[in-house]
């Protein structure tokens, strides 16, 4: 039973000889991120796992990370770009594609595998203590290398329709801002993903809602489409989604083309924080009877 997550460290005296004493946690506010970052080995471990089991016994393994963006790109550029004909802002088709399926990708593979948390490691929680959020962080950190990975493949294919002659121009200034960008992303996969994750405990079948609903929250947002091709009276819509402003700007930062708003930023901003604070909440309080019922 996981009943119990508040861990304290005291004092052996006279002959007790143990170092921790686990007591059920009462405070919803109680986050206890001194107690992740005391078991960070153990998140790396989790990241090791996670990042080399992806494509373990696979013919070409790690090299599925750059093949997927780049196949996804090529679909898009011709269903989207050649059959669709929709507008790229001037943008080279295949580049436009690329930095959207690129920031989505991260995105979503952080919310969808941040979604499963406790039913895919029910049998691993309910064995041994340890910080719960420490599965969802390694899960961040994991796919956190597969974008670095698909964003170098991203740096690369700019470069080389910079030097083909095409009209792309790298705005620096928010360029430096692009780290913040990828915080942002983070928080928003990571914050809906575990309040996903502690409402599939009692209610099993919004994990397969999930990747449906991440699909259509794609077209929600400006992947396949510049926001500037939607009708003025329905941009409202398309900006309320928090991912919106990120996608824009980072196109805007290396392509030169998008809507790079302050405000919109500062909104999506305030929504990552508060998603992730409802979300830390949540599971919080979750993750002490969630063996009761997984």
């Amino acid at each position: 039973m996981d009943t119990f997550a508040e861990k304290v460290v005291v004092e052996p005296d006279d002959d007790r000889n143990w170092s921790m004493i686990i007591e059920p946690q009462r405070s919803l506010l109680d986050l206890r991120l001194g107690e992740l970052w005391h078991y960070r080995d153990l998140v790396m471990l989790f990241v090791r796992r996670d990042f080399v089991a992806v494509y373990k016994q696979t013919i070409l393994g790690p090299l599925w990370f750059l093949i997927q963006p780049i196949l996804t790109t090529v679909t898009f550029t011709v269903i989207f770009g050649r059959i669709a004909s929709l507008p790229t802002d001037g943008l080279p088709q295949f580049l436009f594609y690329m930095s959207g399926t690129v920031v989505w990708a991260y995105f979503a593979d952080v919310l969808n595998k941040t979604s499963n948390t406790f039913v895919n490691n029910s049998q691993l929680f309910g064995k041994v203590y340890f910080p719960r959020m420490a599965v969802p962080v390694s899960i961040l950190i994991s796919s956190l290398i597969t974008f670095l990975i698909q964003f170098a493949l991203f740096l690369v294919f700019v470069a080389y329709f910079l030097l083909s002659g095409s009209v792309i121009h790298l705005n620096w200034m928010w360029v430096l801002l692009s780290p913040i960008l990828l915080f942002m992303m983070a928080g928003l996969g990571l914050g809906f993903g575990i309040i996903i994750s502690s409402l599939t405990t009692k209610y099993r079948d919004l994990r397969f809602l999930v990747q449906f609903g991440v699909q259509l929250l794609m077209y929600a947002t400006p992947v396949i489409y510049p926001i500037s091709s939607v009708p003025a009276r329905f941009q409202w819509v398309i900006i309320a989604n928090p991912m919106t402003s990120i996608v824009e700007t980072f196109r805007y930062a290396f392509l030169g083309a998008g809507d790079a708003n302050l405000a919109h930023l500062l909104y999506s901003f305030i929504f990552m924080l508060v998603v992730v604070f409802l979300g830390s909440v949540i599971f919080n309080r979750v993750e002490q009877t969630f063996m009761d019922t997984v």
